[in-house]
């Protein structure tokens, strides 16, 4: 559909009216004049209503891993619509679709992770995983084990079960008071927590948080870690060397379950199926979004292991918890359709093999830059941390928080949408990215970074 000019302001008018964006300040909208319409997508690049085309640095938000313009997947969509658009799976009942997605997400995950439970959106499956993790132990006879151990600026969703699990402080302050039952111990952010430390040895301290956090609370009482293999929306927190075995053998120690929030890190973004296999782990439980249908549906999913699913089976009774749309057959067939197509173009060997390491090259370079900290990336995930001193982690301002944005808004007036998460200038693009558009995103991150340089030094002057 293509609108013409005054349709956009219009839009933007009813934007302000009517609609309430997504983790934005709802002031700032109003001040605004409404948001910038997205009109059009196709590959990696989208259009917005001013005709400006952008590279899609964020795979719209961590997910189009096969790109914008799909057809094939509307003619999925539209198919299945006409079959059956809906249907429940509370009364006894499911749906093919829903049945093949699952034993094809099964075969993915590999090892004992050979069962799925289906939600509509991350935030859903990280209460799934909480509500599984505690009945677990709840029929198993040890309802005490309800403590649930994440980190310190994790995100697991936006419901209060999800920002009550995550780690966000800004997140955390809002809408209290917290679901209890939480515990957080420190992010393997070795840039701001770890500067200049030896990597094992802030690895070890690290994991130590982990297990000095289970003694205190007593490993009676714990029933799960959870944790993103790479924290995403925390800023690509990219883990020392071993962490993950290590964090992996102190759940193996205390019995308690590991869970693994593969919301980002799934469906290809590291070079493996799932984040977990890329560091080698095997969790209980697992949550997946985004990825899944690449955006182009509401689906997300919990992979959970078979010894869970015996305990569940023996219970005698209902486990009460799903939704709606649990298992929704028309967004299951979108989502089996889009798996299929990252298998055929052979896109999770491509991150690994050919993209992921172009892209750690690219950064490589771009870390060179005088503004650049750290240029950090796995697979098809990378964060540029900005700083006031080459060769610190010193930030503009003398507080983290204000070089990020400015950034940010440069790259996306240059043509390249990414986000700012503090001072890290984060990048996710879509699994089909080519080389060429890769050196256009470095391309346009340095000069953006050259064109804000006197900006920030007059930050810096003024601090």
């Amino acid at each position: 559909m293509t609108l013409r000019n005054h349709d956009i302001a219009e839009l933007r008018r009813l934007d302000v009216a009517h609609h309430l964006a997504a983790q934005q300040d709802q002031g700032l909208m109003r001040d605004l004049g409404g948001a910038n319409i997205i009109t059009t997508g196709s590959g990696c690049y989208i259009t917005d209503g001013n005709g400006k085309v952008l590279l899609d640095g964020m795979a719209g938000l961590w997910c189009v891993q096969i790109g914008y313009g799909r057809e094939e997947l509307a003619k999925v969509a539209y198919d299945q619509m006409v079959e059956l658009p809906y249907y429940n799976t509370f009364f006894k009942t499911a749906t093919a679709p829903a049945i093949k997605l699952a034993a094809k997400i099964s075969s993915l995950l590999g090892g004992n992770l050979s069962h799925v439970f289906f939600n509509s959106s991350g935030s859903e499956a990280a209460d799934t995983m909480i509500r599984m993790a505690r009945f677990y132990w709840q029929a198993k006879g040890e309802p005490e084990r309800s403590i649930i151990i994440s980190r310190h600026n994790a995100y697991h969703g936006s419901t209060i079960g999800g920002m009550s699990l995550g780690g966000m402080a800004f997140m955390r302050a809002q809408g209290g008071p917290l679901v209890p039952g939480f515990e957080h111990i420190m992010q393997p952010y070795s840039f701001n927590l770890g500067f200049g430390e030896d990597e094992d040895a802030f690895c070890d301290r690290a994991v130590q948080a982990l297990e000095d956090k289970i003694l205190e609370v007593g490993p009676d009482k714990v029933a799960a870690f959870i944790g993103e293999p790479v924290q995403g929306a925390g800023g690509v927190i990219i883990p020392p060397r071993g962490y993950w075995k290590k964090i992996e053998a102190v759940c193996r120690k205390y019995g308690i379950l590991l869970c693994s929030d593969d919301v980002i890190c799934g469906y290809g973004r590291l070079g493996e199926w799932f984040g977990f296999q890329h560091f080698g782990i095997q969790p209980d439980l697992v949550s997946m979004a985004k990825g899944l249908s690449s955006g182009y549906l509401p689906i997300s999913a919990v992979g959970v292991a078979d010894h869970i699913v015996e305990v569940l089976r023996a219970y005698g009774d209902d486990f009460v918890h799903g939704f709606t749309y649990s298992g929704h057959p028309t967004c299951a067939a979108v989502a089996l359709a889009n798996v299929e197509i990252i298998e055929r173009e052979g896109l999770v060997q491509r991150v690994r093999d050919d993209v992921g390491p172009y892209v750690a090259r690219a950064f490589a370079a771009l870390g060179e830059h005088p503004l650049v900290g750290e240029a950090r990336t796995v697979g098809l995930l990378g964060a540029v941390e900005i700083v006031s001193e080459k060769g610190s982690n010193h930030r503009f301002g003398g507080k983290e928080g204000k070089a990020g944005v400015i950034v940010r808004d440069a790259c996306i007036r240059n043509g390249l949408m990414v986000r700012a998460i503090r001072d890290s200038i984060v990048f996710c693009p879509p699994l089909i990215i080519t080389h060429a558009d890769i050196d256009k995103a470095i391309d346009i991150i340095r000069r953006s970074l050259d064109e804000v340089t006197p900006l920030l030094r007059a930050i810096a002057t003024e601090a």
